[in-house]
């Protein structure tokens, strides 16, 4: 069997080390590599491939989104990968789809190639994947209930719920949690938070910051074009996102 693959995911390093291991694997033909949802939803359509390496964190339409964004009958097999989202990985293991958490090493990455193949060989037609399905399901309802941020400190473990924080600053490997009274540092990328908090009703509006878009009290033009978002704090955060996106983000509060 020729195995048609499409790898998605923003990270090149990423990307490459998928590569690299497909390399060796002689009944495998990679047809594209996709940086973003957005792309890899329209490669999927184009080119039906039969395996899909996709990435779960990415900016924008993370990898749940892509395959809600899919036709049933088109969905391939589905390899994800990840950094560390527990609630995914969860879902994955419940509904017996397979996964790698990165980094993973060759055996690992065989393992899962191999459970892939099987899937292609007894798959019978192209009326989708009854796992995939059960997954998505899995994770809208799990979606329903307001994510909590692990904050770990020498005297006690905090569990944080995401509506508490007025905005987040990247700060090197780490992330500052900014609320009302307190401040908190983690280590975590604004990549991997941002794709955890889509769907809490927070937005990146620049490299440095994700704004809770509840918090915003007014935007305040500056040169060039640009804005700077005023929260009821009084936090200011240079905003480089598009108008447009956040006025849309806004809407649906």
């Amino acid at each position: 069997m020729r195995i048609r693959a499409i790898i998605v995911d923003d990270e090149p390093l990423a990307r490459q080390g998928v590569r690299a291991f497909l390399a060796d694997e002689a009944d495998v033909v990679m047809v594209a590599e996709c940086a973003d949802g957005a792309d890899a939803v329209k490669k999927i359509k184009d080119l039906r491939p039969d395996l899909v390496f996709l990435d779960v964190q990415m900016p924008r339409l993370n990898g749940f989104q892509v395959l809600e964004n899919l036709p049933p009958e088109i969905l391939p097999v589905v390899i994800f990968t990840t950094a560390h989202d527990e609630h995914a990985i969860r879902a994955f293991e419940v509904n017996a789809v397979d996964y790698l958490l990165k980094p993973f090493k060759p055996a690992r990455f065989r393992k899962a190639l191999e459970r892939a193949r099987g899937q292609l060989q007894v798959r019978i037609g192209r009326g989708g994947d009854p796992q995939i399905t059960a997954l998505l399901a899995s994770l809208k309802a799990g979606a329903s209930a307001p994510p909590r941020i692990l904050v770990k400190s020498p005297d006690r473990i905090l569990f944080l719920p995401a509506e508490e924080i007025d905005h987040i600053e990247a700060a090197g490997n780490y992330l500052v949690l900014h609320t009302a009274k307190e401040r908190h540092i983690i280590r975590e990328t604004m990549t991997e938070m941002e794709a955890r908090l889509s769907g809490a009703g927070f937005m990146r509006v620049s490299r440095s910051f994700i704004a809770n878009l509840s918090r915003i009290k007014e935007l305040q033009p500056m040169a060039a074009g640009e804005f700077c978002v005023i929260l009821k704090s009084g936090a200011r955060l240079n905003m480089t996102c598009s108008l447009t996106e956040l006025q849309e983000r806004m809407k649906k509060l």
